[in-house]
C-alpha cells in the first residue's frame, strides 16, 4: 500500500508531503484544482518519461518520492530478478533535472525505467474511464478466470514444464540441422578418418623412426667410425686400455706407501673400468651393427607417410593426429548415430507433450468449473450498478498448439441489452459501462487474489446518485483487503471513505500553487455539503452531508 507521497517542484505543487492510510480513500477538489497532477506526479513513480516542462522552477529539480508497505505482495522474486534490494517499506524516487535528464531510484538504488515500470504495475493500478481498454485484453480475461479457479500453481507448474518443451524442441531443431550439415561432411570425414586409421598412428614414433632411419642411412660410417674406436682402445700395442692398464700396475706398486698414492691409483683403476666397459659397449654396438636396404626403405617410406599426414593436418606431432583422429571418430560416429538422438529427442519431446496435455486439461477444467460463478457475480454486480440486462458468454476452446498460458482460446463476449448480440467489450460497451463492468471484475478479483493499491479516477462520472452510492458500497468493500482510493465529484462516495482528502488551488505571493489536504471530520461535512450545494451552503446541505456520512 501507498504509505506517504512527497512532491516537490512539479507543475503547480511546490512542495507537497502527504500520508496516507489503508482502507478507502477519498480525494475531493473543483474541476482545475490538480487531481490531474496529483496523478501526473505518481505516474512518474511508476515508471512514466519525465517531461522538462513539469517543472515548477526550472532552475531547480523536481523530486517525487514515494514510500510503499509491499510485504503483503510477495515481490521478493521480482526484487531479485531485477535485482533491487528487498525492503519491506520500499521507497521509490524520480528526480527530474533543469538539465532535462531524469533519475530513478528504488531504496536508493538507480533504476532503469523498463524495471520501474515493471514494479509500479505491481504496487499501484490507476484506472480511470480512459483505461478500461485492459478489458479487451485476452491476457487480462484469462487472469480473471484464473484468479477464481486458483490457478497460480498449476500455471506456475504448466509454464515450467513449456519451457523444458520449448528447449527440447529447440536440441530437436539443432540436430536436425547438424545432421544436414553433417551429412554433406560426413563421406570427407570418413575418407580422413580412414586414413589416419590406417596409419596405426603411435604416440612417440616419429623420433625414434628418425633415428632409426639416421642410422641405417649412414651405416657405412658408423660401422667405420666404431671400428676405429675400438682399435684405439684395444691395440695391443698402442691402445688406450694397454696403456691404462701399464699405468694402473706402476700406481698400485705405489698405493702401499702413502695414502695419496693410494687415490691416484683407485683413480686409475675407476677410469680403467669405464674404459674397458666403453669397450665392450662399442663391441656390442659394432656387431649389433646391419646394413638393411630394406629396412632402410620401410623406415623412410613411414616416415613420409608420417609427414604427408602431418603437412596436411597443419600439425608437427603424431600425438595431435591421434587427437585428431579421435576428433573425426566422434564426429563420423556422432553422424551415423544421429537418427537414433532424433529419435530419442523426439520420444522426449512426446512425453513432454503428454505431460503438459495433462496440465493443461486440468487447468482448462478448473477454468470451467469457475466461469458459471464469474458470470453470476458480474451480471449480479452489473444489475446493481444500473445494467439490469448485462450478460456475459464466456467460451473455451481447446488449441491445438500449447500456449502460454494453456491450450485454451478464450471468447469473452458481452451484451448490455436484452436480446442484443453478443460483442467484444470495445463494440459492445460505453465508455460509462466498460467502467462499471472494470469496477465489478476489480471487485470480484478482489476477494481472490492481493490486488496492488487502485486509484479510480472518476470512474462515476455522469451516473445516478442512486447508482454512485452503490459504486461506493463496491470501492467500500473492496477496500477491506486492499487500499482504495476514488478520485470523486460525487457526495455519496465521498461520504463512505474512511479518511478524505482535498486538492485546492492558492495564491501565495501572486503565484498559483495546488496542494492537497486530509480533512477532519467538520470539514468533510463541508466539503461534501458544497458537493451537494454548492459553494453558498443551507441548512438542508449540511444536514444532507451529516447524514451521508453517518
Amino acid at each position: 500500500m501507498l504509505t506517504s507521497l512527497s512532491i516537490k517542484n512539479y507543475a503547480l505543487i511546490d512542495h507537497l508531503k502527504v500520508d496516507f492510510n489503508d482502507g478507502f480513500s477519498i480525494i475531493t477538489g473543483e474541476t482545475g484544482a490538480g487531481k490531474s497532477i496529483l496523478l501526473g506526479g505518481l505516474s512518474l513513480i511508476l515508471g512514466k518519461r519525465a517531461d522538462l516542462s513539469s517543472l515548477k522552477d526550472d532552475t531547480k529539480k523536481c523530486i517525487i518520492e514515494a514510500v510503499f508497505n509491499i510485504e503483503k505482495y510477495k515481490l521478493e522474486a521480482l526484487f531479485k530478478a531485477e535485482d533491487f534490494d528487498y525492503e519491506g517499506q520500499t521507497i521509490i524516487r524520480r528526480e527530474i533535472l533543469p538539465s532535462g535528464k531524469s533519475r530513478a531510484f528504488v531504496n536508493d538504488s538507480p533504476v532503469n525505467l523498463s524495471s520501474l515500470q515493471l514494479l509500479g504495475e505491481r504496487l499501484i493500478d490507476i484506472h480511470s474511464q480512459h483505461q478500461t481498454m485492459q478489458l479487451t485484453n485476452n491476457d487480462y480475461q484469462f487472469q480473471v478466470i484464473d484468479a477464481l479457479a486458483k490457478n497460480d500453481d498449476i500455471l506456475k507448474n504448466y509454464k515450467q514444464e513449456l519451457r523444458v518443451l520449448k528447449k527440447l524442441e529447440k536440441e530437436y531443431k539443432e540436430l536436425l540441422n547438424f545432421k544436414a550439415e553433417a551429412i554433406k561432411e560426413h563421406d570427407y570425414n570418413s575418407f580422413l578418418l580412414s586414413e589416419l586409421v590406417e596409419a596405426n598412428l603411435v604416440n612417440d614414433e616419429l623420433q625414434a623412426l628418425e633415428e632409426e632411419y639416421e642410422t641405417l642411412n649412414n651405416i657405412e660410417n658408423i660401422q667405420e667410425k666404431l671400428s676405429e674406436a675400438e682399435q684405439l682402445l684395444g691395440d695391443e700395442q698402442m691402445g688406450a686400455l694397454t696403456a691404462l692398464t701399464a699405468l694402473k700396475n706402476a700406481l698400485q706398486k705405489l698405493s702401499s706407501y702413502s695414502v695419496k698414492y693410494e687415490d691416484v691409483y683407485k683413480r686409475a683403476e675407476s677410469s680403467f673400468i669405464e674404459l674397458d666397459d666403453i669397450f665392450s659397449e662399442i663391441t656390442s654396438l659394432q656387431e649389433a651393427i646391419d646394413a638393411d636396404p630394406n629396412r632402410l626403405e620401410v623406415v623412410d617410406a613411414r616416415l613420409k607417410m608420417l609427414h604427408n599426414l602431418m603437412q596436411k593436418h597443419v600439425v608437427s606431432e603424431v600425438s595431435e593426429l591421434i587427437e585428431i583422429k579421435n576428433k573425426l571418430q566422434e564426429k563420423v560416429a556422432v553422424t551415423e548415430n544421429l537418427d537414433d538422438s532424433i529419435k530419442a529427442k523426439q520420444s522426449e519431446i512426446n512425453s513432454k507433450e503428454k505431460q503438459l496435455n495433462t496440465i493443461a486439461l486440468q487447468i482448462t477444467k478448473q477454468r470451467n468449473a469457475v466461469i458459471p460463478e464469474l458470470k453470476t457475480q458480474l451480471e449480479t454486480l452489473l444489475s446493481s450498478l444500473g445494467m439490469p440486462n448485462a450478460q456475459f458468454k464466456i467460451d473455451l476452446s481447446l488449441s491445438s498448439t500449447f500456449l502460454a498460458n494453456g491450450k485454451d482460446e478464450l471468447s469473452f463476449l458481452f451484451s448490455a441489452n436484452k436480446g442484443g448480440n453478443f460483442n467484444e467489450f470495445k463494440k459492445a460497451a460505453s465508455g460509462g459501462e466498460l467502467s462499471r463492468i472494470m469496477l465489478a471484475i476489480k471487485s470480484v478479483l478482489a476477494n481472490y487474489i492481493q490486488l496492488p493499491t487502485i486509484m479510480f479516477d472518476e470512474i462515476d462520472t455522469g451516473v445516478s446518485g442512486e447508482i454512485s452510492n452503490k459504486m461506493g458500497d463496491i470501492m467500500l468493500q473492496m477496500s477491506k483487503t486492499m487500499q482504495v482510493f476514488s478520485i470523486t465529484h460525487l457526495p455519496q462516495v465521498a461520504a463512505k471513505g474512511h479518511s478524505h482528502f482535498k486538492v485546492y488551488k492558492e495564491d501565495v505571493n501572486e503565484v498559483t500553487q495546488t496542494n492537497l489536504v486530509k480533512l477532519n471530520h467538520d470539514e468533510r461535512i463541508v466539503e461534501i455539503a458544497q458537493m451537494l450545494g454548492g459553494t453558498e451552503m443551507s441548512t438542508s446541505a449540511i444536514a444532507h452531508a451529516k447524514d451521508l456520512l453517518n
